[in-house]
């Protein structure tokens, strides 16, 4: 069995792939917001719910783009 008949065999739907891969980038976009309230909040405990209301914007914004990639998948399906 060579080369072009193992890929030959290989079928299904690769966007399942690509959509785990595209959700790397918004877990860790979603970290790096959180750690950097907590940071901030560190520092200055007394802007506290400030800092959450915008956190919760920023990962509500992060997400978005793991929507757009599972959407990105229904498209293209």
């Amino acid at each position: 069995m060579d080369a072009t008949t193992v890929l030959a065999d290989l079928n299904g739907n690769i966007a399942t792939v690509g959509y785990g891969l595209a959700a790397i980038g918004p877990a860790i976009g979603v970290g790096i917001v959180v750690g950097k309230t907590i940071e901030g909040v560190a520092r200055q405990p007394e802007l506290q719910s400030r800092l959450q209301v915008l956190m919760w914007i920023g990962i509500a914004f992060t997400e978005a783009l793991a929507f757009i990639g599972i959407a990105t998948y229904f498209i293209f399906q």
